[in-house]
Order: C-alpha cells, then structure tokens, then sequence
C-alpha cells in the first residue's frame, strides 16, 4: 500500500495544476478512493486534497518569484478559480499575502536573516529547549551550510507562523518561550544558508525534522526537553510553505507587524 500511497503524492505532484478528484488519483493508482484517502494521510501526513494545494501554493510562490505575473492569473494558473480564496489561503498557508511574498527578497537581501528566538504570546507560558541533528546526508545537500528553523505548530504540517519558533546558532540549540499551555508539534526545516533570498524562500532542497509525538506544554519554570533530527525531504513529501527566512529579520517582522525578536550570539 506504501508504494501506491507514494506514486499517488507523484501523480498529484505532477499534477498539480489540473482539476484534480480524489476519484482521478484512485483510478491511477487502482486503489478505492476510500482505502487511498486513509492511507495516504497516515503516510504522508496530509489528505490528498490537501497535499494537493500544498503544491499549488509552491508552484505559487515559484511564479511570484521568477515572473511578473498578476498575481489573478498566477490564481488561475496554480488551479484556483477564485483570486480571494487563493489569497487568503495562501497567506495562511505561507504567513504573508502574495503580494507581499514577491517583494520578500529586496527586503532580506538588505536584511538577512540572524539567529533568533521570536517568543510565544504568554510570558508566564512554558517552554521547550533542545538540539537540532542533521544528517550527512542533509549536510551535503545543503552545501555544508544549513539554516535551521525551528518551531511549534498547532497542527502536524506547518503553517503561517509558528507559536514560537527560533533560527538557531552554530550550536544548533533551541530554547522556545512563553509558550501557551497546549499540544502542539515542534517541527524543524534547514534551508541553504548560503543561497540568495529567492533560494532560500522557494528552495529546491530543503531538510526536514519533526519530533515523533505532539508536545504537552504546560506553564511553569520547567522547560520540556526534546531533540529534533533531520534529513533531506523525500520528493514526495509535502512542501515546507512557511515563508521561513523573514521570521529571523527584524526589518521583516516589523514590516510584517512585529514580535518579540531576541538575537542569539
């Protein structure tokens, strides 16, 4: 079922710009839609339609960043008929508007990116410290030079903006604040810290990382302890859409509407 389950992420990411069913991806891959829609959410992590907006979102961002498209026809092109619900959704998704993506990369290349901890809303909330693993092989991939973000997220994919989430040091130790007491899923990506903005806002590679179980936070002086480890995505896996890079600038997050920035180092 596993190997159905991946050649149906392929089919919809290839896909990804047509009119898609649930009905369509099942014939392909000669499975009932039913037992298709299961399994893939428990493999991949996201049901197919969602996994299927996801890579329109990134075929998005791609065209807002290498084109001069209307941001309606680049609506039209990702598969959407409806340029407000592709705009509200995608800024969910990525944390920023479509117009407001495309003109990410002038405001970080005079800006970049700094180790950071962006804190959560509660200052009498919890917290939780570790250390970010990359693998060799995400190493390699990301030319030596990895740029860790960290994160927790309300839901298991990550989207919009973080609770609280942090860029983090040579060391790649994380301390995430004022958490508000809750469950959530602390997930990593690494991006190449040595590529332009536009790489690093729609990257080719990317490493990703997630603890095995959704964190309990729970208020009080006692941080929770837990370790992330991460490697290269596989092709099938859905994309990392939050805009990551200007949640570690200042001049982006003031421009964005502000939060608690603390610099490390």
């Amino acid at each position: 079922m596993r190997d159905a389950v991946l050649e149906a992420a392929r089919f919809l990411a290839a896909g990804r710009t047509r009119q898609l069913t649930l009905e369509d991806v099942a014939d392909h891959v000669r499975y009932s839609p039913f037992h298709l829609a299961r399994a893939f959410e428990r493999e991949i992590g996201l049901p197919p339609g969602k996994f299927l907006a996801a890579q329109r979102f990134q075929l998005a961002k791609e065209l807002l960043l290498d084109t001069g498209e209307k941001v309606v026809d680049i609506c039209h092109e990702v598969g959407f008929s409806a340029p407000g619900t592709f705009t509200t959704r995608f800024t969910a998704a990525v944390g920023v508007s479509p117009h407001r993506f495309r003109q990410l990369p002038g405001l970080l290349a005079e800006h970049p990116p700094e180790p950071v901890r962006v804190a959560g809303p509660d200052c009498t909330g919890g917290a939780v410290t570790g250390r970010a693993f990359l693998s060799p092989a995400a190493v390699a991939a990301l030319d030596g030079a990895p740029a860790v973000y960290v994160g927790l997220f309300a839901t298991s994919s990550a989207r919009g903006v973080p609770v609280s989430g942090s860029l983090l040091g040579p060391d790649l130790e994380f301390t995430l604040v004022d958490v508000p007491a809750g469950t959530y899923r602390l997930l990593a990506c690494a991006l190449p810290a040595a590529a332009d903005p536009r790489a690093q806002l729609a990257p080719t590679v990317q490493a990703v990382g997630s603890a095995a179980r959704p964190l309990r936070i729970r208020a009080g002086p006692v941080p929770l302890r837990q370790d992330v480890r991460l490697d290269v995505a596989p092709s099938w896996s859905p994309p990392v859409l939050v805009a990551l890079p200007p949640l570690a600038s200042a001049r982006a997050q003031e421009w964005r509407g502000g939060a608690r920035l603390a610099r490390l180092g």
